[in-house]
């Protein structure tokens, strides 16, 4: 494994996670991050010493002051992170993040070295479940309560081949962290609300761009009018005589039953491949996407991309997808597999896989230097699979059938309300309640499923990020047409973001200054 750019790697140590998987930095393997209050402190102070040497050397591209603007958006989170917020005391899901074994599931190496890179893991949870316990010390009873269900089901991931005395020793650890947190659900502050000024800083520091919220508020607003217009002239040419939001909820019933889901999944992953490769939408249109049912630790997720990482040799990137239990009640069953409907799986698809996060995982594979290949923006990454969706509306992707921009606008107002609930419940003051009411006002959930996207803002500050990024793009996209004339494409436009990995938002202007 080539050795990083000292400032990158003091950034990738309190990333530990997002480093070994999306970055492909497998040195990581088999070693999760210490967050414990001492280890969180050693990895600041690395992270500053670091800095203190000068500007990006080894293999970043020395001098470039894009890169180095970059690195320092990243090197300014993690003290606002680890250091002025410190949400590795209130957010369990910094410490879910070192106890995830799925990720040593995809192709990256030969299976027995994997394997033994798991046993190691696994071995290492007893300490790794101490350290959390001995810093989550400030969990909301709300944040608490919302992640119990993720951090019981943890236990799933486990191998059921895994050495007795490390599995017992696991097992016995997880259900420690378990009774953690179940009693920060009982009796943790009932205050959820990070305030604006740590929203903004959260929110700010990520993009390397000064956030106003209040405006951000707005463009949620404005965003969620547009959209929703978008949505009534879709389902007007299925029903004009109805609601668009009573046709859409209707047609995501037409769906495949379980058996038919991965079939499902596949046939809509080639034709989304397909698609991007004649239209000529990306820099590169090379790999493998597999689609294969989710490893047990991962079965939350109904749909989600496991890529070739950059640091990782040639491999195929997974499509996981997760089918319902036969032993859920009907009513779940059904619920679950609207996802999958001849509606939502083709939007869906084309988030995940292309032109979307696989494509985009493609042309990652390809940029320049440390700091690109190893520090992703998520505002970015998201915004960019968001604007896919979009995209592929605009040209022209299964454009004789309306189901598929139904899809898109349905995904779309799930997306903007995140960003406005997020923003409701950390600086305005609402109740987890009051966020599943705009759910259920502005899209098509409702019940359940309405309520688990609201419980989400309560842990999930910057889950708005995917709308966030995904207008910003587009915003991006009408300066290139300006600046370049004639000589715009969207191929030379998505070539030119590609090129800078997964920038922070703040940032992404140099794609039309070096395009």
């Amino acid at each position: 494994m080539d050795e990083l750019d000292p400032r990158v790697r003091a950034v990738c140590d309190l990333t530990v996670a997002e480093a070994r998987e999306y970055g492909g930095r497998h040195e990581y393997d088999g070693l999760p991050q210490d967050l414990s209050h001492d280890g969180v402190a050693a990895g600041l102070a690395r992270l500053a010493e670091a800095r203190e040497r000068g500007p990006a050397q080894g293999s970043t591209a020395q001098g470039d002051p894009h890169d180095e603007a970059h690195l320092r958006a990243f090197e300014d989170l993690q003290r606002v992170v680890y250091g002025d917020l410190e949400l590795h005391r209130r957010n369990p899901m910094f410490h879910l993040g070192e106890l995830d074994l799925a990720c040593y599931d995809k192709d990256y190496a030969p299976q027995a070295e994997r394997d033994a890179a798991k046993a190691a893991h696994l071995a290492a949870w007893p300490a790794v479940i101490d350290a959390a316990i001995g810093s989550l010390d400030a969990v909301p009873a709300p944040v608490a309560a919302s992640l119990l269900g993720g951090i019981t089901g943890l236990a799933a991931g486990i191998p059921a081949d895994a050495d007795p005395r490390d599995r017992d020793a696991a097992l016995a650890a997880h259900r420690r962290l378990v009774s953690h947190v179940e009693q920060a659900a009982l009796s943790g502050p009932r205050e959820t609300a990070l305030g604006a000024a740590a929203l903004a800083a959260l929110l700010g520091t990520a993009e390397a761009t000064d956030v106003d919220l209040g405006a951000l508020a707005a463009r949620a607003d404005a965003e969620r009018d547009r959209l929703r217009a978008r949505l009534d002239e879709s389902a007007g040419r299925i029903d004009a005589k109805r609601p668009a939001l009573d046709v859409a909820r209707e047609l995501v019933r037409d769906h495949p039953d379980s058996a038919g889901v991965l079939e499902a999944a596949r046939y809509w992953t080639e034709r989304a491949i397909e698609f991007t490769r004649a239209r000529d939408l990306m820099p590169v249109n090379d790999g493998v996407c597999l689609v294969g049912e989710a490893p047990e630790s991962r079965r939350w997720a109904m749909a989600m991309i496991s890529t070739n990482a950059p640091a990782e040799r040639d491999a195929p990137s997974w499509y996981w997808i997760t089918p319902p239990e036969e032993s859920w009640p009907a009513a779940e069953i059904e619920e679950w597999l609207e996802v999958f409907s001849a509606t939502t799986l083709p939007a869906i698809t084309v988030h995940e896989v292309a032109p979307g996060h696989f494509s985009h995982h493609q042309a990652l594979r390809r940029a320049r230097g440390d700091v690109r290949r190893s520090l992703f923006s998520s505002a970015f990454v998201e915004g960019w699979a968001h604007y896919a969706e979009e995209l592929c509306v605009e040209e022209g992707f299964l454009g004789d059938d309306p189901r598929f921009a139904v899809g898109v606008w349905l995904e779309a107002l799930v997306r903007v309300t995140r960003m406005a609930c997020a923003l409701g419940v950390h600086t305005a003051g609402w109740t987890v309640e009051e966020a599943a009411a705009r759910f259920e006002a502005d899209t098509h959930l409702a019940g359940s499923a309405a309520a688990s996207e609201a419980r989400r803002a309560t842990f999930d500050p910057t889950y708005g990020r995917y709308t966030w990024g995904k207008l910003e793009i587009m915003a991006l996209r009408e300066r290139a047409r300006s600046a370049w004339g004639p000589d715009f494409s969207l191929k030379r436009f998505h070539t030119a973001l590609m090129d800078l990995g997964s920038p922070p938002l703040g940032l992404i202007g140099t794609a039309i200054e070096r395009g």
